[in-house]
Order: structure tokens, then sequence, then C-alpha cells
């Protein structure tokens, strides 16, 4: 019976000590085989100089679930889509900041940017220079910053419509989800130009601010949920 006993803890004891072994391992190398495999899917937009996961404990990779995600980019350039699928495959990151030092998003040149995600909530930062701004444009049109303010933004266009020199202010702002810019005038009223929509990432709010007025630049926010 004592042999038994003995033989049956001697088996106890070595299965502890192999799950311990193991835990130990995964906790060692999954967050650096994570990071590897984040990197790679960012490098595949510019280049990435340093990306960290931690978990614990780090079985928890296995099933998607992340604490947090540190990524740092001197440079990408995505186009919207291509930003709402990298944010899609970060929706099991508790907390994820990400740095990038210029950034082209479609035709806007950025940079440098900044994203942090808290749970589902999104906010993102980024500077633009008036430069930007104006090669963004279509040619012989100008915009310039009126106000900004409970979410939205107001700028006034200047320049050729329809055949006429003019100038018409326009607001860019969250709706049912979407960003939208909205002409602000007498008979203009019903326009609206979808800026950006995606199934997954809730648009709540928009920001501008004057970041330098020489060399003239903006400081551009975004507030957002992934659902």
């Amino acid at each position: 019976m004592r042999r038994g006993r003995a033989r049956k803890a001697k088996i106890l004891a070595l299965a502890i000590a192999a799950l311990v072994l193991v835990l130990g391992l995964a906790q060692l190398l999954l967050p650096g085989i994570a990071a590897d495999t984040i990197s790679s899917r960012i490098a595949r937009h510019g280049r990435v100089q340093h990306v960290a996961v931690s978990a614990w404990p780090a079985v928890e990779l296995l099933w998607g679930s992340v604490d947090t995600v540190t990524v740092t980019a001197s440079r990408l350039t995505l186009t919207p889509a291509e930003s709402a699928a990298l944010l899609r495959e970060a929706n099991g990151v508790a907390r994820m900041d990400v740095t990038v030092g210029s950034m082209r998003e479609g035709p806007l040149q950025l940079g440098p940017a900044w994203l942090r995600k808290r749970g589902s909530e999104l906010v993102g930062e980024a500077l633009m220079s008036g430069a930007a701004v104006a090669a963004a444009l279509p040619a012989g049109l100008a915009v310039r910053l009126v106000s900004s303010g409970d979410g939205s933004v107001r700028v006034r266009a200047s320049g050729r419509f329809f055949g006429l020199l003019g100038s018409v202010d326009a607001v860019a702002r969250a709706s049912d989800g979407k960003l939208v810019a909205e002409p602000v005038g007498a008979g203009l009223h019903g326009l609206r130009l979808v800026l950006f929509s995606d199934p997954n990432v809730y648009v709540q709010g928009v920001g501008a601010v004057l970041a330098s007025s020489s060399p003239l630049s903006y400081r551009l926010s975004m507030t957002a949920r992934l659902r």
C-alpha cells in the first residue's frame, strides 16, 4: 500500500513539475512569438522598429487575449480599409499604444501619429502640416480651420465651385458611427460626403487644433470604439 501511494505521489509530483515547466516556457516564449507575428503583419505596410507583447498567463495568447501591446514604427503607408483591418485584429488586446513617425493614410500625409486603445475604446492623434493639407486637396481649392468642439470640426473651403469663385463652410462629424462632412449654408442642407465608414469601427467624434502657425500645422484627433 505504502509503495503504491508513494508511486502515485511521485507521478503527481512529476505531472505538476511538467505543467509548471510548460507554463514557464509558454510565459517565456509565447509573447515573443506573438510580437514577431504582429511585427510581420504591420511591416507589410512600412517599417516597424519595435513590438512588445505581454499577457498573464501567456497561454491567454492562444485564445487571442492580450494584456498589452506596444508598437513603434518609423513609417507606415495604409489605406483606410487596411487601417480598419489592423484594428479588427487588435480586438482581443486590452491595452495598446502605437507610435508612428510618419504615416500616409490614403491621400493624407501625417506624422507623427499616435493611437491608444483601452478595451474597445480608441483615441488617435496625428500632426498634419499645412503643405500636406494642400497636397491632399484638388488643385485650386484651399481649406482653413474655423473651429472645433463637441466632436466636430468646421472648416472653410475656398476656390472655384461650379465655375465660380467663392467659399463654403463645411462640418466634419460623426454620424451613426461614420465620419461624414456636410456643407453649411442655405440651399446646401441634405448634402453629405462619407469620409470614413467601417462596420467594425464606430466613430464617435473628431477634433482639430492649430499646432503651429509657422510652419503651419494642425493636430488632428478622432475617438472611436471597436464593435
